[in-house]
C-alpha cells in the first residue's frame, strides 16, 4: 500500500499502537501487510504483538491476516472516525437519490451514515451484501431492502459465496454506492482482499452508475489488488469542496465530484 505515514526510528510502544490505530480508522480494515507499508521501520512481528494488545483492549478488532476498526462493528458507532466529515459525505450523497430508483449498496462507516439521511418518503428498493447496511435500512419505511445471502466474510463483513455472484448477474440497478479502503486518481479503486474484491466488481457491472464515498485521507493511497479504474466510476463524493486542489487530479473523463 502506498501514502506512507511518517515515522521515526525512535518511535515509542505507546506512539506506535496511536498511529496502528489511525490508519485503520482511516481505511477501516487492514490487512498486516498493508500496516507494514504504510509505517515505516516497523517489523510485521510487532505490529502484530501491538495488534494483539489493541484488539484485547478493546480498541480495534481482529480479523483473519489483519485488523478492522472498532466503529465499523455493529453498536460501536460512536467510535466512528472523522465523524462529522463522514455525515457532510452522507448528506451530499442524497441528491443522487430519486423515487423508484433500485440501488446496489456497500457497507461501511460512511454509508451508514448515508442511511441514517435517507428520508422516511423515499420511495425505492435497495440490494445490499452487506448485512449492517441491510439492518440499518430496515428504519426506513418506504424502501425495499433485499439481503443478497450467502457465505460472510469476517474481512468485509459482506457475502462472498458463489450465490452471490449469480444474483448481481441478474439485476442491473440504477446506482451502485460503495465505501472504499482506498482511491488514487491513476491507480483506481483498490483493496487487499479477494473475496471482496470480486463482490465489488460483480457490484459495479450490475448498475448503470457507480458512487464512492471517501473521506479525504484515503485518497492518493493504493493497496494491493485493484477492483476498477476511475474511468469506471461516475460519482466521487468527499467531505471536499469539488473545486479543492486535492481533488482536481481526479476531474477527468465522466467523473463528477459531489
Amino acid at each position: 500500500m502506498t501514502n506512507k505515514a511518517t515515522t521515526s526510528p525512535g518511535l515509542s510502544k505507546k506512539e506506535r499502537k496511536e498511529l496502528i490505530v489511525k490508519q485503520v480508522s482511516i481505511h477501516t480494515r487492514l490487512m498486516f501487510s498493508d500496516l507494514v507499508n504504510l509505517i515505516e521501520d516497523v517489523s510485521e512481528d510487532t505490529i502484530r504483538r501491538d495488534v494483539n494488545e489493541l484488539a484485547d483492549a478493546g480498541t480495534l478488532i481482529k480479523i483473519k491476516g489483519g485488523v478492522m476498526s472498532a466503529a465499523y462493528h455493529y453498536g460501536q458507532e460512536s467510535k466512528t472516525y472523522a465523524q462529522h466529515n463522514k455525515e457532510v459525505i452522507a448528506e451530499k450523497t442524497l441528491s443522487l437519490l430519486r423515487d423508484d430508483m433500485l440501488v446496489l449498496i456497500g457497507g461501511g462507516t460512511t454509508v451508514r451514515e448515508f442511511i441514517k439521511r435517507i428520508p422516511d418518503t423515499l420511495r425505492a428498493t435497495f440490494f445490499t451484501v452487506n448485512v449492517l447496511t441491510a439492518v440499518e435500512l430496515l428504519d426506513k419505511p418506504l424502501i425495499k431492502t433485499v439481503m443478497i445471502g450467502g457465505q460472510i466474510s469476517t474481512y468485509s463483513q459482506m457475502t462472498v459465496s458463489g450465490e452471490v455472484f449469480e444474483y448481481l448477474s441478474n439485476i442491473k440497478a440504477d446506482l451502485c454506492i460503495m465505501g472504499t479502503n482506498a482511491l488514487h486518481y491513476s491507480d483506481g479503486f483498490t483493496d487487499s482482499d479477494w473475496e471482496t474484491i470480486q463482490v465489488k466488481k460483480a457490484m459495479i457491472k450490475a448498475a448503470d452508475k457507480i458512487a464512492i464515498l471517501t473521506i479525504a485521507e484515503k485518497l492518493n493511497s493504493t493497496m494491493q489488488l485493484k477492483i476498477a479504474d476511475m474511468n469506471e466510476i461516475d460519482y466521487l463524493v468527499t467531505e471536499r469542496p469539488a473545486d479543492d486542489p486535492e481533488l482536481q487530479p481526479y476531474n477527468t473523463g465522466k467523473l463528477v465530484i459531489l
